[in-house]
Formats: C-alpha cells, sequence, structure tokens
C-alpha cells in the first residue's frame, strides 16, 4: 500500500502551518499503513480450514485413507496460511470491531507519543488515519474537549473516512485539518505565537 510521497508530505505540513497561524491549538497528523499486522489471524483461519475441509471431502466421497487426510490437512494449512497473509484478504478476515479497536488503541498510543498530552494550555490535536483499516479519527486534550464538544468532529471524521476509502487520503488530510482549523480559530483562537511541535505528517509504515 503506497504512502504518501514526501511532495505530498509537505502540502499537510504547510496546511497545519498555515491553520496554526489562528489557533493556539498543536495539530499533529499520523498516517499508518495498517494498525496491526494481525499475524494470528491467518493461522486461525488455515488451522479452522485445515480441519474441516479435508474432514468434509473425506465424509461426502470416503476415499481418503489416514494418511492421505493427514497430508491433506497439512497441505490445506499450509496453502491458506500462506494465502491469507496477503494483505488484503487479511484484513476482509477480521471483523470490523476488531479492527477499528487496533486502529483506536494505536491512534491513543500516539497521541502520547508525539507529546500531545505536554502542550501549553492541552491544546493538542491528532488526526490519525490507518489506512488498511479504513479508520480515522481526531483525538483533543483537555483544553480543546472544555470548548469543543467531541460531536463537533464527527463530520468531518465521516468525510475523511470516505476519501480514504476512496483512495483520496491527502485531499482527506488537507480538507480535515482546514475545516479543524475552521472550528479552532473561533473557539481556540491565537493568543500568542509559538510551535511546541513539528508541523508535519508522521508516517507509521
Amino acid at each position: 500500500m503506497a504512502l504518501l510521497s514526501e511532495h505530498e508530505q509537505r502540502q499537510v505540513a504547510e496546511a497545519i502551518a498555515k491553520v496554526e497561524q489562528q489557533t493556539d491549538a498543536e495539530l499533529v497528523t499520523v498516517l499508518a499503513a495498517r494498525a496491526d499486522d494481525y499475524a494470528y489471524i491467518p493461522l486461525l483461519w488455515a488451522s479452522l480450514l485445515a480441519l474441516v475441509v479435508p474432514g468434509v471431502i473425506h465424509y461426502l466421497f470416503g476415499w481418503m485413507s489416514m494418511y492421505t487426510l493427514l497430508l491433506a490437512q497439512w497441505a490445506t494449512f499450509i496453502v491458506f496460511c500462506l494465502l491469507f497473509r496477503l494483505p488484503k484478504i487479511t484484513t476482509r478476515l477480521i471483523p470490523r470491531s476488531v479492527r477499528h479497536w487496533r486502529a483506536s488503541n494505536l491512534a491513543r498510543r500516539q497521541f502520547l507519543e508525539q507529546n500531545l498530552h505536554h502542550t501549553v494550555g492541552s491544546t493538542g490535536v491528532l488526526i490519525f488515519v490507518s489506512e488498511a483499516e479504513r479508520y480515522v479519527e481526531i483525538l483533543v486534550d483537555d483544553g480543546i474537549s472544555k470548548r469543543l464538544d467531541n460531536s463537533c468532529w464527527d463530520a468531518i471524521v465521516k468525510a475523511f473516512t470516505q476519501q480514504v476509502k476512496q483512495g483520496q487520503t491527502l485531499a482527506g488530510f488537507i480538507a480535515c485539518i482546514e475545516a479543524c482549523g475552521e472550528l479552532l480559530k473561533v473557539h481556540v483562537p491565537l493568543t500568542q505565537t509559538r510551535n511546541e511541535l513539528p508541523n508535519r505528517l508522521v508516517v507509521l509504515d
């Protein structure tokens, strides 16, 4: 999965810098290729199919010896294990709730790792995207949440999520940053010029 190029990352950084000229909020953007490798998922599905498929064939046709049945189970396990390791297939095997839970956990870890909880006035804002999970979340610190209800971000997240699904991640980032900026400049206006955190897109391969 191709993430944004260096030129596209600079466009995101420029959009952040422009917004921060009008607000005390500190914006950080994070783009992850995927929230987890889900290594256990292919093994789980391959194991289940290796147990079921040869047994069903033996039950229906009855021609397998115990030795042939064992070989069929091993062959089924290996083939499906390799097949299910393909990222596009792996993602489809994982329940949506699990994918979103993993992505949400990664977003919260990034909020801490990017030091968004240490800004003056607690005005950190994280815009997080995980492409494989088609997941978008905006996390804000206390200084923002006290002035803006979390529901204010819902429409922005919904629009951005749709753009990620359509493969328009760059356009989604720019639109999301600008939409956040419109809210922040009204509710968290600029009171002092500062730039505590780097204006860049953090890319997690």
